[in-house]
């Protein structure tokens, strides 16, 4: 385990579409590393941003809306955040722990950022609920990565 693959880990999990899964899976498969190591190092990686993206969205939203094209952009990208937060807004804080831990595409840990972003959550409590978030993913996807590859080292053994 090499400093430069661990810090390829880490951007690639702290990466808006990539996240932790795709970090793990890079980690585990790609890099050798332990399943644990994989899953701290892309946990952290993905969990990099987000306190940015809680304190300073608000500031980089003003500043981009000024711009003509990026303002259609950035209101569609609110609409259907708005309209995936909605469903999750009944149970608020366990909702976006339990929305950002499924891995599945848009559902991490920048998407729940934004979401609790517009829905107006405390931050630090939207913190909390999207580190769960991401730990639950973070489980899911390394147990999918060493299962699998169990289960392919016994194919091939037989």
């Amino acid at each position: 385990m090499e400093l430069r693959e661990i810090l390829w880990v880490v951007l690639i999990s702290a990466t808006p579409i990539g996240e932790l899964r795709a970090g793990i899976p890079t980690a585990y498969f790609g890099y050798d590393f332990p399943w644990y190591y994989a899953f701290l190092f892309s946990v952290l990686g993905n969990l990099l941003p987000i306190p940015f993206i809680l304190l300073f969205l608000d500031r980089v939203i003003a500043v981009l809306g000024r711009i003509g094209f990026l303002d259609g952009i950035i209101k569609w990208v609110f609409e259907r955040t708005r309209r995936r937060g909605e469903r999750i807004s009944k149970v608020e804080g366990i909702g976006l722990a339990l929305f950002v831990g499924v891995p599945l595409p848009v559902t991490g840990g920048w998407t729940g950022a934004l979401i609790a972003f517009l829905r107006g959550m405390e931050r630090k409590r939207a913190f909390l609920y999207i580190a769960l978030g991401v730990f639950i993913a973070g489980v899911i996807v390394t147990a999918l990565c060493v299962t699998g590859n169990q289960a392919f080292l016994w194919l091939r053994e037989e």
